[in-house]
């Protein structure tokens, strides 16, 4: 077994270190002096600067001009934004971009992608539905064009379009990341038969508004509203399964992102601890210290364990004893409860100065309880896994 990354993968991260060194996580003001968003807007100058390195099309095929890489690649550049509190939809871009060239139809692929990967074009996703705790594509209805309406769905002087001819989505999804910059929203909603399928609605289409919400790490959210939102048909793609898999890149992706935070915050800490003294010692050197550092580092590795499984699997698609959302749900309940874990041992060892709103400890410490209940908390993934035990026994 080969547990190193490729060339072309490492090539990715050293292109990204490179990109986000000129980063400071206090760019923007502190979420704890601020009563709203930190920002109205993402950081252009970042989005432009992975685009002019092509890391906004990393996963995407030379066809529509990215590198051709696979979700592993991605999951190495979020884990170096996380490292400096990136504020750009790199996942959810990226998570969207890829879904549509594996599932979507060539038409809308070749229209949206090359842009995507130039960064002319900002996606995002509703993955929280409208309350955070229940499937998101129940949180929205789609039903094609003419049925119940009144319309007999037929093509003449009063049935106006055919059913074929579109879809109409009826619904909300909430926490939706930057949605009010984005050019196109991936909206996942269920057919009247249950069936998940993903809709790409310009954020600019009849009947979508949208709300102002604003995460626990400062950044913009919204509330989207969909009312008698039509779509064309090629705009909402039915494969099966490409809702499930894009859910699981972008649980995956929030993996990547508390990986990162995560060894960014126990760097500060070692480098903190290992300059305070007392008594004439640097309080590293205390054995209570250095053990609760231990424990935080076993987490980390154990997070970065489960990630590079999770992202093996979707990437590959190869078998296991449990379908890949098993993995997944393991990477997410030690990215979660891991990410929690470093984060409050390193306010404890800073003391009152990780508190220090001039000191960025306490926007890491915002940024990780985001991390920790994006797309669910550990306490949901263990319920899935649960699930998936339970309907495939392990023998």
């Amino acid at each position: 077994m080969d547990f190193t990354f490729t060339e072309e993968q490492q090539a990715a991260v050293e292109a990204a270190r490179a990109v986000f060194s000129d980063v400071a996580p206090d760019r923007t003001p502190s979420p704890a002096l601020t009563p709203g968003a930190v920002a109205e807007d993402i950081d252009r100058h970042l989005w432009h600067e992975l685009a002019r390195t092509d890391l906004l099309g990393l996963t995407l095929s030379p066809e529509h001009g990215g590198a051709g890489l696979d979700p592993i690649a991605l999951c190495l550049v979020l884990r170096e934004s996380a490292k400096v509190l990136a504020r750009v939809p790199l996942l959810e871009s990226c998570a969207v971009a890829t879904a549509v060239e594996r599932y979507g139809e060539r038409t809308l692929a070749a229209d949206l992608l090359p842009r995507a990967g130039r960064g002319e074009l900002i996606l995002t996703v509703g993955a929280n539905g409208r309350s955070g705790h229940d499937p998101a594509e129940l949180a929205v209805s789609a039903r094609p064009y003419g049925e119940g309406d009144g319309s007999d769905g037929a093509d003449g002087e009063t049935g106006g379009p055919s059913r074929g001819s579109g879809w109409v989505l009826d619904g909300i999804q909430s926490a939706v990341p930057w949605a009010q910059v984005a050019d196109w929203i991936a909206v996942p909603a269920h057919t009247a038969g249950g069936r998940p399928v993903l809709a790409l609605v310009p954020r600019t289409r009849d009947g979508v508004t949208l709300a102002d919400q604003v995460s626990t790490s400062g950044e913009r959210l919204a509330e989207v509203r969909l009312e008698a939102v039509r779509v064309e048909p090629r705009e909402l793609i039915d494969a099966a399964g490409c809702w499930d898999w894009l859910r699981s890149l972008l649980t995956t992706g929030t993996c990547a992102l508390a990986l990162g935070l995560g060894e960014r915050v126990l760097a500060m800490t070692a480098d903190y601890t290992g300059r305070r003294e007392q008594f004439g010692f640097p309080v590293a050197t205390f054995q209570a210290v250095a053990v609760q550092a231990a424990d935080r580092y076993i987490d980390l590795r154990a997070m970065e364990a489960t990630l590079w499984q999770a992202a093996w699997r979707i990437s590959t698609d190869a078998g296991g004893p449990l379908p890949a959302p098993g993995d997944v749900a393991v990477a997410k309940i030690w990215a979660s409860d891991g990410v929690r874990r470093v984060v409050q041992t390193a306010q404890h060892l800073h003391g009152g100065f990780g508190a220090d709103t001039d000191y960025p400890l306490h926007r890491y410490h915002a940024w990780a309880k985001q991390i920790e209940l994006s797309l669910g908390p550990a306490a949901a993934h263990e319920e899935a896994l649960g699930d998936l035990l339970a309907a495939h026994p392990l023998s």
